[in-house]
């Protein structure tokens, strides 16, 4: 395993669950992979559990076969889909990070995981997957956030 930080491994960063597709990093994506490890400690800080990720960096191929934005971060190296069951649902993992000072670009709530990217801009872009598409904010129901 190659460690890219104390918790992430650059194989849990190029983590897809498409299989069959060659989904080597550049050596730009690499160094991109690096400083989303390094924010991801920050998250994993913030949660004080272990991170779970569903999915890192996706060649532009293997995010075309998952149904990846074409402009995902994902491609460049800058965005994970993860789970933290320890702490809790997707929900409450969310406001956990919107309430932090943590700097990101997109967090997304996408149901069943959190899509969370760290692109230069850092907008702090925070919406909610639906069924029908995407809404701004939280869709902050019934959960039971750690820190309400």
């Amino acid at each position: 395993m190659t460690y890219l930080t104390p918790h992430f491994t650059l194989e849990e960063m190029t983590t897809t669950q498409v299989r069959g597709w060659d989904n080597t990093p550049s050596p730009e994506v690499q160094t991109a992979l690096l400083a989303t490890a390094t924010q991801l400690e920050s998250v994993r800080t913030l949660l004080a559990k272990p991170i779970t990720i569903n999915s890192g960096y996706r060649s532009v191929k293997v995010n075309e076969v998952v149904g990846g934005a074409p402009n995902s971060a994902h491609i460049t190296g800058q965005a994970v889909d993860f789970v933290c069951p320890a702490y809790g649902p997707p929900l409450d993992i969310c406001i956990a990070i919107e309430k932090s000072p943590l700097n990101f670009d997109q967090l997304i709530q996408e149901g069943t995981w959190v899509h969370l990217s760290f692109a230069p801009a850092s907008r702090r872009n925070i919406i909610t997957k639906t069924k029908t598409g995407y809404t701004a904010g939280l869709a902050k129901g019934t959960h039971n956030a750690h820190n309400a």
